[in-house]
């Protein structure tokens, strides 16, 4: 069928057979030739709108009506289109029969409808049905296409990957993770995660905000993100073997550095008195510390007063005698024991006998060493301890973040020469002060993937694999200190009882920042750490070395044994010789040795060594 409009809108239609013989019909084709000869359209018709052919009319009340009456009517301009739409609008119905003509063909009522929409230039939609022409559609229809168009939008943002939501970050975590794979990690403080550890850090419970504790959250769709929770602290109470009926725990902080100054907030008021072990000793800054110039470094001695003991510079130990008499001078309110850097074991029981002479809490930060107690392979603090806290990466191979422990029930009849604890109705008030120092005190809503990841770490220390990987730690760590002390090195104490050891430069005549500079352009990633001398004069000259396993709980995490550490032994007095070498040509400032190792020859080389050696081992949770 074939239409055609006229600029004019009244119609003459002419019949044509489409059979070429004048005397039969093939079909009902019809076509239509269009008279150009009559006036304008009424002014509400717009020109060159196409005509669309209708299915057979039928009037369901009149049989009998003359359409051609009808038709012959609407030519002659009787009616007028305008007048039967009425004001306000009338029903669907009534507006589609203003936009159609009837007419009668060979016995068979036809009707020609005129599109409705103000775009009719296009021949092709004179050509296909309404439905294929975006054109014809409705308003509601573009409005919802729109909609439907910028959901599509969002989710296509929401769903990139990373390579094409940010292929500049891509590119950097891509370096970092070669970075990782080509060298050697002997950092006491960093470990490599399983890659069950890694799924739930990068899952979809980081969307939920879960401020307060479980089962008392301030928002509402938190019931799988209580249980969550509550599984993670079941499992930490088991992990170190511990009672839920003494022992509770809080596993929202941040950081141990966090998890610490929430114990100072629940228990003491500002300027109340702690005391930790030094910094240079092997303590953490956030047990409270000042540098010599006076500098308060920590928010622990900004808004505490603080007083630090210290190791005997002969022997590196902890000398009890002059901590009990600062102890008891100072009066500290809070008691300290554990660090960042000490290799030897803690003496809880002397600890305790201190802290209650002088009646403080005593409070163990295990981070460097959780892992190892968890899996009985360092003294356990829990034993004699009020607080333990500890970081849940290092040795206890978990993500980043902090855990409390504090006591609970009924305090023990009597403790200690000065300090009064009742007749044992008296009970720990622990647990709603830390709770409340962690939320809203001084965070808002905890990170539910890290808590969900740290469940999964805690599940893995109550295993017989975990305890063996503890236990080639510790092997790991001798047998580099075995090896150290071969090749001449002095180790601070002489030697290890946990995973990190401490190398002492100075009969080296090396600085800690030198050789660490030398060691990264090897790909051997170290940590400097200060150190008394023998007048117990603070110097920048050590380097910690976390022999956790060929090299700190991360290379242990690799695969790596003793026999892997002594190569690792090998690389650092190698590592120390080109140090020494650049010091006498360059001399020690550090621009000046700078220079110095600029195309190194020997760099290069024990660099492309290095490399080799690391690539044998695969990376956890990663196809390397």
């Amino acid at each position: 069928m074939d239409l055609t409009r006229p600029p004019q809108s009244k119609l003459s239609l002419g019949f044509v057979p489409h059979s070429s013989s004048s005397n039969e019909i093939a079909n009902d084709t019809v076509s239509f030739q269009i008279d150009s000869s009559f006036r304008s359209p009424p002014h509400h018709l717009v020109s060159g709108v196409p005509l669309q052919l209708m299915e057979q009319q039928t009037t369901p009340e009149n049989k009998n009506v003359d359409l051609n009456e009808k038709h012959r009517q609407t030519d002659a301009g009787s009616m007028d289109l305008n007048e039967e739409s009425k004001v306000g609008g009338e029903e669907e119905e009534e507006d589609e029969d203003r936009d159609v003509e009837e007419f009668r063909i060979l016995g068979h009522s036809m009707c020609l409808k005129r599109r409705r929409d103000s775009i009719s230039n296009s021949s092709s939609c004179a050509a296909t049905t309404d439905s294929a022409c975006s054109n014809t559609l409705p308003k509601r229809f573009h409005a919802d296409q729109s909609l439907e168009s910028r959901r599509q939008s969002v989710r296509a943002w929401g769903n990139q990957s990373l390579q094409a939501a940010d292929p500049d970050i891509f590119e950097l975590l891509e370096k970092e993770k070669e970075r990782q794979y080509k060298g050697i990690e002997l950092i006491a403080s960093e470990n490599f995660v399983c890659k069950a550890v890694m799924e739930a850090l990068g899952s979809h419970v980081t969307n939920k905000y879960s401020e307060g504790m479980p089962r008392a959250r301030y928002y509402t769709g938190n019931q799988y993100i209580d249980e969550i929770e509550i599984l993670c602290c079941q499992r930490a109470l088991v992990a170190f073997g511990l009672d839920s009926e003494s022992w509770g725990v809080n596993v929202q902080p941040y950081s141990c550095t966090s998890a610490n100054f929430a114990v100072y907030t629940a228990l003491l008021s500002p300027g109340d008195r702690i005391m930790g072990l030094d910094t240079p000793s092997g303590g953490n800054t956030s047990h409270g510390y000042y540098t010599p110039n006076g500098r308060k470094v920590s928010g622990a001695s900004i808004f505490f007063e603080s007083l630090s003991y210290k190791v005997n510079p002969q022997t590196g130990i902890i000398d009890f005698e002059k901590l009990e008499e600062r102890a008891l001078d100072f009066r500290p309110k809070i008691l300290i024991c554990g660090g960042s850097s000490y290799p030897r074991e803690w003496e809880y029981s002397k600890f305790r006998q201190i802290a209650d002479k002088c009646g403080a809490v005593l409070m163990c930060d295990m981070a460097q060493i959780s892992g190892l107690i968890a899996a009985k392979e360092c003294a356990s603090p829990f034993e004699f301890c009020d607080i333990v806290t500890s970081t849940t990466h290092k040795s206890l191979r978990g993500p980043r973040g902090g855990i409390i422990f504090y006591r609970k029930g009924p305090k023990p009849r009597k403790r200690g020469m000065l300090l009064n604890q009742g007749d044992g109705s008296d009970k720990y008030d622990f647990e709603e002060k830390i709770n409340f120092a962690v939320c809203p005190a001084l965070q808002g809503g905890p990170h539910n993937n890290h808590i969900a990841a740290l469940a999964i770490a805690l599940k893995q220390l109550a295993t017989p694999e975990y305890k063996e990987y503890m236990q080639q730690v510790k092997k790991n760590a001798q047998a580099l200190a075995s090896a150290l002390l071969r090749r001449n090195c002095r180790l601070v104490t002489g030697g290890t009882d946990n995973h990190l050891l401490l190398w002492d430069l100075r009969n080296l005549g090396l600085t800690g920042k030198n050789l660490e500079k030398v060691c990264e352009m090897c790909h051997i990633t170290v940590n400097k750490i200060a150190i008394f001398d023998d007048n117990g004069t603070l110097i920048p000259g050590g380097k910690r070395l976390n022999v956790y396993g060929s090299g700190t709980p991360a290379m242990t995490s690799r695969g790596c044994l003793e026999s892997d550490f002594e190569t690792m032994a090998d690389f650092l007095c190698r590592a120390a010789q080109i140090t020494s070498s650049v010091q006498r040509e360059h001399g020690k400032m550090v621009k000046c040795f700078l220079k110095g190792v600029e195309n190194n020859k020997d760099i290069v080389d024990l660099g492309s060594q290095v490399e080799k050696f690391a690539t044998q081992f695969a990376m956890p949770g990663q196809d390397l």
